[in-house]
């Protein structure tokens, strides 16, 4: 299954990426948040819900798929590629310990996008060879999305991008504070979830990110 050029372009363009997790969002404001991140001009947004039940994962990746036009940000799932194609969705994040990406496009039934995230170099390095479209690198500090998580460090951002080609999505403890010290370090891309979906007014929020990043290089 071949990629559509679009998805690489959108993909080699994008510079902000939010997550609407279900550990700050409840369900019933899913598709309110949806639509205050489209209007704040993110480029992804993914549906990351890791303790409900497979019928209400499927119910709020329609809501978000509605509540995202045709036009807005690439919507993703975290896991549950088998829902991708029902849903509409445009790819799939998967985590170390889940899917490789091969299994993971291919349990989509359908070419999209798959992330993966990493950790290490050598991580970041291996999805790459395994032939991930984009990865995560982090957490780059402590954050309470995932406590367990031993904070990499913002040097891991500069080794990253030298050594790997696809887009790197810096993820952890990234916020308006933190981001002057991961812009230094080499980033172009950011995801942005607690700080993000705790403001008091997201669309601003999402705003005030973007114009401090740089257009992002298209590759």
């Amino acid at each position: 299954m071949s990629l559509p050029d679009s998805y690489r372009t959108r993909l080699a363009r994008a510079r902000l990426y939010a997550i609407v997790d279900t550990g700050y969002v409840q369900p019933d404001r899913v598709a309110w948040v949806t639509g205050q991140l489209v209007a704040g001009g993110v480029d992804l947004i993914q549906l990351r819900a890791k303790k409900l039940p497979l019928a209400e994962i499927a119910r709020l990746g329609d809501v978000m798929r509605t509540a995202i036009p045709s036009d807005g940000p690439l919507f993703i799932l975290n896991d549950h590629p088998d829902m991708v194609s029902t849903l509409g969705a445009d790819g799939i994040h998967v985590g170390q310990d889940d899917l490789s990406v091969d299994e993971a496009r291919a349990r989509a039934g359908r070419a999209v996008l798959v992330g993966k995230s990493t950790h290490s170099l050598d991580q970041a390095i291996a999805a790459e060879k395994e032939g991930a479209d984009y990865i995560g690198v982090g957490p780059i500090y402590a954050t309470p999305t995932k406590p367990d998580y031993v904070p990499v460090g913002p040097a891991l951002i500069g080794q990253v991008r030298a050594a790997v080609r696809v887009p790197q999505f810096c993820i952890g403890g990234i916020n308006e504070r933190t981001l002057p010290e991961v812009l230094a370090a080499g980033a172009l891309r950011i995801v942005v979830v607690s700080a993000l979906l705790q403001s008091a007014d997201l669309p601003a929020y999402c705003r005030r990110l973007r114009e401090r990043l740089a257009p992002a290089p298209n590759f």
